[in-house]
């Protein structure tokens, strides 16, 4: 082989190179179809990361030029509700993230609350995340607004792991006797983002919003076990596992995990 390449002054490696096929339009329009329809949020990069994994050989470029043909460049529009009060007076606690450099499993989780809507009243879902992986830890659904609430998806994760940070806003339930209490008993320093500013809450903030555009928002719970069951589908089966990350290089946080435990 060597010596047919000198023959012919083509370069050994170019020899063996096998391009990736191409595809046809109509496959790669059929296919954004199918993850559009599968996946109603997902923009032209996600979208081209999804063909990408699938073995397409496909550039966000073309992508997006055919999603805009196909009228599937959509936003979406989200709703706001309060689901937690802030507490008043000073307290001791202080944002530990601003200057932090999140580079390990369970150096930092973060904790938020958010509403869904039912026929004619509201549920809450609480969520408590690992930064490093973007891994759902713990999550709970209650129709009650209590301690209950974030306390238990709390104990629950702390049985499996510890973090050494534990980071929320200024919600009651967050900096309750009993929270706070359970995050001292393990070593726990807590993090809290100051009052008025959601952004100093950005991980979890940006959790909730993946939760709603791609499973609350898409569907209308006729109970609160039917959204239980979705949700908690849409957190096991698609964001953890068939979900790809952008801040993870578009692993999903199950592909993530796993990588930085091998």
């Amino acid at each position: 082989m060597r010596d047919i390449c000198d023959i012919l002054d083509v370069n050994r490696s170019s020899f063996y190179y096998q391009p990736r096929a191409d595809p046809s339009e109509a496959v790669l329009r059929a296919k954004i179809e199918t993850l559009a329809g599968a996946y109603p949020t997902y923009g032209y990069r996600r979208i081209t990361q999804s063909l990408q994994r699938q073995g397409y050989s496909v550039g966000t470029r073309r992508v997006a030029g055919l999603m805009k043909e196909m009228n599937l460049l959509v936003s979406i529009k989200r709703g706001s509700g309060q689901t937690t009060k802030s507490l008043q007076g000073d307290k001791p606690w202080s944002n530990l993230l601003e200057t932090l450099e999140v580079s390990r499993q369970d150096q930092v989780w973060v904790g938020d609350i958010t509403y869904v809507r039912l026929n004619r009243r509201f549920v809450y879902v609480c969520l408590l995340m690992d930064v490093f992986t973007r891994m759902i830890r713990a999550w709970q659904l209650s129709q009650h607004l209590n301690q209950s609430l974030t306390l238990k998806p709390l104990e629950e994760a702390l049985c499996h792991s510890v973090p050494e940070i534990h980071h929320s806003d200024q919600g009651a339930q967050y900096l309750s006797k009993a929270y706070v209490s359970t995050l001292k008993a393990h070593g726990v320093e807590i993090s809290v983002a100051h009052r008025g500013r959601p952004w100093e809450n950005g991980y979890a903030e940006r959790l909730i919003r993946t939760l709603k555009e791609e499973e609350v928002h898409l569907n209308e719970y006729q109970s609160i076990t039917e959204a239980r069951d979705r949700i908690g589908h849409f957190i096991e089966h698609v964001y953890h596992q068939k979900r790809p990350h952008s801040a993870l290089g578009y692993l999903t946080p199950m592909e993530f995990q796993q990588q930085t435990l091998s």
